[in-house]
């Protein structure tokens, strides 16, 4: 069984070459590492090369999905490690996770704060009636309730392991997203497929988190504001507009608070634009499943912001619609 690396990457080298570092560190090797090189306008894709392993120079800026792909296409593994630069990985990283998977189609584990080893930076994604994703756990602290092994329907493709076959079944990522909900798009994909993944507390892993453009980046509130709408036109046809519209207007006010509102309602515009693009693409004849999957995973939100308390968005959420 072979496990292979796909980095998708853009400038700072200085990150790409202590992930590289870290990986031949791991207790099970991978058998092969694969740098999608976005393009980098500093010397990464020779650093890496130097460090032995295989770039793919891709040119320009293509986006995380576009990256994703082009290294899912080269890569000869079984197995899948989907990686973004800024991780560093514990050493037991990849064997607790292959060790844990069984059948399941995909594996994702506890992923830490670089910046506060004791700060949940994510686990496993979930996605609300408002179109709206939530990284469960993210800026909590860690505690017992994030070291229960449980199935889960979307894993964030920070640090997580796939089946390469998934990709076959599914399809590759949808390029139309660029960055930012690809994974969130894909999770859905394949939850309505029938597949499914498991999270794996013990494959512990540490995230820098913005490390390339910086937290609350304005062309990074545009991108994520334009693909909440990307998604509900995708997957949400037939379903109840007004969770959408809550959803989708209470993203705003930590926009504002960031003083990035522009950039939220320039991102909203352009996913307006693009929405007849994908409007349908997903399975039609599997609607009332996904309504399904929908309800399970907001129902998830739900329980998790009762045990951990309620961030102020989740809280005014479920209060307008009164859950």
């Amino acid at each position: 069984m072979r496990v292979s690396a796909v980095i998708p990457h853009w400038n700072r080298r200085d990150l790409l070459q202590s992930l590289l570092k870290n990986l031949g560190e791991q207790q099970q090797p991978f058998d092969e590492i694969i740098v999608a090189d976005n393009g980098s306008t500093d010397d990464s894709a020779a650093v890496a090369e130097r460090a032995g392993v295989r770039v793919l120079r891709l040119g320009s800026n293509l986006g995380f999905a576009a990256a994703v792909n082009r290294g899912i296409e080269a890569a000869t593994g079984d197995w899948l490690a989907i990686l973004n630069n800024d991780v560093t990985l514990d050493s037991a990283w990849l064997a607790t996770l292959l060790d844990c998977a069984g059948q399941a189609s995909f594996a994702a584990g506890k992923i830490l704060s670089a910046r506060d080893p004791g700060t949940i930076d994510g686990t496993f994604d979930e996605i609300s009636r408002g179109a709206c994703a939530y990284r469960c756990g993210s800026d909590r602290p860690d505690s017992p309730l994030w070291n229960q092994p449980r199935p889960i329907r979307f894993a964030p493709m920070t640090a997580a392991l796939f089946r390469k076959k998934l990709f076959q079944d599914v399809g590759l990522l949808d390029e139309r997203f660029g960055s930012y909900l690809e994974d969130v798009d894909f999770g859905i994909r394949c939850s309505i497929r029938g597949f499914s993944g498991i999270y794996v507390p013990d494959a512990v892993s540490h995230h820098l988190g913005s490390a390339t453009q910086g937290a609350w980046n304005s062309d990074t509130v545009a991108a994520i504001a334009r693909n909440q709408i990307l998604l509900a036109a995708k997957h949400f046809r037939g379903l109840p507009r007004w969770p959408i519209v809550a959803g989708q207007l209470l993203w705003a006010v930590p926009a504002l608070r960031h003083r990035r509102v522009i950039a939220w309602l320039r991102g909203k515009i352009s996913g307006l634009q693009y929405a007849r693009q994908v409007c349908g693409d997903s399975l039609a004849d599997q609607e009332d499943g996904f309504r399904k999957i929908l309800e399970a995973s907001e129902r998830s939100i739900f329980e998790i912001q009762q045990q951990t308390g309620f961030d102020w968005y989740w809280r005014a959420y479920f209060w307008l619609l009164r859950r």
